[in-house]
């Protein structure tokens, strides 16, 4: 039985449709991001999830069991906010205790708990502080404290690092899926951040315009897009209307009514004589380039087409104007009716993708 199974799950705001008939299922232990642009629909799902807001119509189920009119605090879930939402006049002791004590737990079970919670999450020596004297990191993980303390079976988590600088993000996020996997709770969390989703889930859901466009794992999402919008918000990319302009993709008609879309690894580029494959290749000119710290990012000019894709720092430095040969290797191509993955037929070896 799937620990968390949701049916034709509906949200209507006036006239507003927030969440549109969408069904999924969640495994027991599993980290699912709930990924997707602003205003898609995502922290509906979670607040419905929750018990903070009432479905228009569907069902949501936990272990098997409808859930729908049960409040909050009797569906055995932790929330942690994008703000902390910690009260201030509350040491961390006080504030990962709060919901233990709201159920009335023994204070040795609640002084256990709590103590097992700081030394896991990092905070030991600083339970005695309050809210003002932590750096945003250890704010978030006393809100993370608290949200486990009394032991929920689901953990919600909306936008959870949003409020954090770029690098004690990252120490978090990875620190988040550690500490997840350690105690083997089921868990979802908001995000517009790709790389954030890519990193820290198991799987991702992509949401968008209150529907559910795919579910999977970040590689096979990645690799295998269902729908043209999924294809352009996961990774980078360039949409191509004419995909015929493109050596080895001469579709005849069909290049008249579908569109492609390349990503950069799809791509190679080297100057001329330095591709193997010589009669797969055409000629680009360089736009531009983006230094990446790792790597180039090239901007090119094919056929009146702009194309970017990935350049190593080890091979000869490209520089703007200069005339080079490109290979496409592969596109996602797609029109109103479908959308399929083509590798180029001239194409003998298969070059490995870079993510």
């Amino acid at each position: 039985m799937q620990h968390i199974e949701v049916r034709a799950l509906n949200k209507v705001f006036g006239e507003f449709h927030a969440v549109k008939d969408i069904s999924f299922q969640i495994e027991r232990g599993k980290l699912i991001g709930l990924l997707g642009p602003s205003g898609g629909g995502k922290t509906s799902i979670l607040r419905m999830l929750a018990g903070l807001e009432t479905p228009t119509s569907g069902d949501i189920r936990f272990h098997g069991a409808r859930v729908n009119e049960l409040p909050p605090q009797e569906r055995g879930i932790g929330f942690v906010f994008q703000s902390y939402a910690l009260f201030k006049h509350m040491t961390v002791y006080d504030n990962i205790a709060f919901g233990l004590k709201v159920k009335k737990q023994p204070r040795n079970v609640i002084k256990e708990r709590v103590m097992y919670l700081v030394e896991l999450t990092g905070l030991k020596g600083f339970q005695h502080r309050y809210p003002h004297q932590l750096s945003g990191g250890q704010r978030q993980r006393v809100a993370f404290a608290r949200a486990l303390a009394p032991e929920p079976q689901l953990l919600l988590l909306d936008e959870p690092f949003a409020a954090i600088d770029a690098k004690i993000r990252a120490e978090l996020r990875t620190w988040l899926k550690e500490m997840i996997e350690q105690l083997g709770i089921t868990s979802i969390f908001v995000t517009h951040d790709q790389e954030e989703a890519i990193e820290v889930a198991d799987e991702i859901m992509i949401i968008s315009g209150g529907r559910l466009e795919q579910k999977g794992s970040p590689w096979d999402i990645y690799r295998h897009p269902a729908t043209p919008f999924v294809a352009s918000f996961i990774g980078e990319s360039s949409i191509v209307e004419n995909v015929g302009v493109l050596r080895g993709f001469e579709l005849g008609v069909l290049a008249r009514d579908c569109k492609a879309l390349i990503r950069p690894e799809y791509i190679e580029v080297g100057k001329p004589g330095e591709i193997k494959l010589a009669s797969a290749t055409m000629p680009a000119r360089v736009k531009r380039l983006h230094f990446r710290g790792n790597e180039w990012m090239v901007e090119l000019d094919a056929a009146g087409t702009t194309l970017m894709t990935y350049r190593s720092l080890e091979k000869e430095l490209l520089v703007p104007e200069e005339e080079v040969c490109i290979l496409v290797h592969r596109a996602y191509l797609f029109n109103d009716e479908s959308s399929w993955i083509m590798e180029n037929p001239l194409k003998v070896d298969p070059m490995p993708i870079h993510i």
